[in-house]
């Protein structure tokens, strides 16, 4: 393979799908537009950055709710005014105090189911929001419900992928998950794509809520923390916890269960905020959520790559597609080997991460790809063995998939970045709580989360199941910092893929010097030999899928390194976004694939 002196040149300045976007005022970026066009309004009432994240986070759950809603969680790392440290705010709830691993095993289960009631963790996403607006928002707790309010009540056009996923589930709506059906089913039926949509339950919850919290008087800090109190301790904990007890629904086993989570476990439990973990690469700072979250992966990827000679090498080229991908699948094994909740299980951050570390795992890389799961070694640190699931028994819904294979966007996740003219900068990921997970609690109109999936049966696993332990999420926000100021916040939706193809954006970004729209827009690959996060927790060892655009001959010389590949249709892959502060420059950027991602600003 001939390279040149500057193998980024012929990608910078290329047409692109949409602009990199720049102004002085305000940058947003959301996984729909209406999240976007809503996040602006809140800027634009003299709201800030963080007013903005928590209305289209608010929005998406009315939007997209294959995707995220009000009982599952969201992660975000944030900088507040342009200062240093970076805060992570740990949206992800805890399994139940009784979710113990006998407890499964006496009501049948080999391992953590992917839907129903007994995949539940605490609610976090609420109290999450809440937390954010209570200490770095503006507005009320009415102005940033209030969008949401609306397109729950009068209606949205419902985007085709959401209508298909509710088709998708409608006959188990209709003949077990009942009140599901009575929430996302008008007229008994799925919703035609692009009709107008209400979710009127969802709304009448939000009103309450508000009407409770307003009820209190006081200031907007006293209404807020007066909402977090309704929801954890007031009718939304109770309704939970009355399903929980008295219901019995199908789920992944094929059998149907109640729940673990009560009241009580909702009221012991409340969002925080904590240091994030940091890794400088080629002038930057990363900064990702804890172990308890597979972020450090993106870190060790970074570790790794460091060694090499990234920028002499073609970022559509196979030694570019070849090298990142062995440096995954190294880092995401330790993922496997050592990563839980530090609170429960010491992870040796420090040791893998560390340059005497990754010099002897950087070894490991060679001209052919790995068809083996390699961890690390570190003494007294991690799991004695790697565990994997089962094939998938296709049964009563779904867990998040992340990426499918044969290029179909399955429900997962959402992102949301926005900055503002303050300096104030968020990267959150909500997820949890999808529609075809688990069913609607009555009165309530949403779900339950099922992020209790992620854990293992196992006692001395890291990511083994205790109650009030954290699973390992993969909701990852990034976020960056050059010269120790707050500098670009980024992300996807997409399981186990949130620390891969944001990596390949930064990497093109950094090393090639692609504006952040160019970045996005180059196609994309990814692996898929690790366990999946999600159930049935299978494995696609070797397997690499490649996005369509990428050179025939670089497809040939993958093949013949050993790589088992899997063509995906052109813009299939990923739903990057990213803003960014440089100086008083703001800037930002949205992949077009799928057509729903949209960054805006001024």
């Amino acid at each position: 393979m001939t390279e040149t002196a500057d193998p980024g040149r012929a990608y910078r300045g290329m047409p692109t799908t949409r602009p990199e976007l720049m102004g002085t005022h305000c940058m947003v970026a959301t996984s729909h537009w209406l999240a976007s066009a809503a996040a602006m309004g809140a800027l634009e009432k003299g709201g800030n950055a963080f007013d903005a994240a928590v209305t289209a986070g608010f929005v998406l759950q009315v939007v997209q709710p294959h995707m995220c809603g009000p009982a599952g969680e969201v992660p975000m790392i944030l900088s507040y005014r342009g200062q240093a440290p970076v805060r992570v705010l740990a949206g992800q709830g805890p399994a139940p105090a009784a979710a113990t691993i006998s407890a499964y095993r006496d009501a049948g289960f080999e391992m953590m189911p992917g839907t129903g009631l007994m995949a539940a963790t605490v609610p976090a996403a609420f109290d999450s929001w809440m937390l954010l607006l209570r200490d770095h928002g503006s507005l009320s707790l009415r102005e940033v419900l209030n969008p949401a309010i609306g397109y729950a009540r009068h209606g949205h056009p419902i985007l085709p992928d959401v209508a298909e996923a509710i088709a998708a589930v409608a006959d188990i709506f209709l003949d077990d998950w009942r009140s599901s059906a009575e929430v996302y089913l008008p007229g008994g039926k799925p919703p035609k794509p692009k009709s107008l949509y209400p979710i009127k339950a969802l709304a009448e919850t939000y009103i309450r809520v508000i009407t409770e919290a307003e009820a209190a008087g006081g200031d907007r800090e006293r209404q807020i923390e007066r909402a977090r109190l309704v929801w954890r301790e007031g009718f939304v904990a109770e309704a939970i916890d009355d399903f929980c007890r008295t219901a019995r629904v199908l789920d992944s086993s094929g059998e149907r269960h109640g729940g673990l989570l009560t009241g009580a476990d909702m009221a012991a439990w409340e969002a925080v905020f904590e240091p994030p973990l940091t890794f400088d690469y080629g002038g930057i700072t990363i900064a990702k959520c804890g172990p308890w979250s597979q972020g450090p992966v993106m870190a060790q990827q970074l570790a790794l790559l460091k060694g090499f000679d990234l920028g002499a090498m073609d970022p559509l080229g196979p030694d570019f597609i070849h090298t990142v991908t062995e440096c995954a699948k190294l880092a995401f094994a330790d993922r496997e080997k050592f990563y839980g909740d530090p609170d429960f299980a010491p992870v040796p951050m420090h040791v893998l991460l560390s340059d005497d570390y990754n010099d002897k795992r950087r070894r490991l890389v060679t001209g052919d790809a790995s068809l083996d799961l390699r961890p690390g070694h570190v003494p007294g640190y991690g799991a004695a063995e790697i565990l994997v699931g089962k094939p998938d028994s296709g049964v009563a819904g779904a867990g998040e998939p992340g990426a499918a294979m044969e290029g179909q966007m399955r429900s997962d996740t959402v992102h949301i970045d926005c900055a503002d003219r303050f300096g104030n900068m968020v990267a959150a990921t909500p997820s949890g709580g999808w529609l075809q997970s688990s069913p609607a609690v009555p009165g309530l109109g949403f779900p339950l989360g099922t992020r209790a999936q992620m854990f293992w049966l196992a006692e001395d696993h890291p990511s083994g199941l205790a109650p009030g332990k954290r699973p390992r999420t993969t909701l990852s926000p990034s976020f960056a910092l050059k010269a120790g100021r707050p500098w670009l916040a980024f992300g996807t939706p997409g399981g186990d893929s949130q620390d891969q193809w944001p990596l390949i954006m930064l990497l093109r970004h950094l090393h090639y010097g692609l504006n952040l729209q160019e970045a996005i827009d180059l196609p994309q690959f990814q692996s898929f030999h690790f366990p999946s996060s999600f159930w049935p927790r299978d494995s696609e060892p070797g397997v690499l899928a490649l996005e369509g655009g990428i050179a025939e001959a670089t497809v040939e010389e993958l093949k013949a390194r050993g790589h088992r590949v899997v063509h995906q249709p052109p813009w299939s892959m990923g739903r990057m976004m990213a803003v960014a502060k440089e100086g008083p420059i703001l800037k930002g950027a949205a992949s077009s694939r799928f057509g729903q991602t949209y960054a805006m600003g001024r």
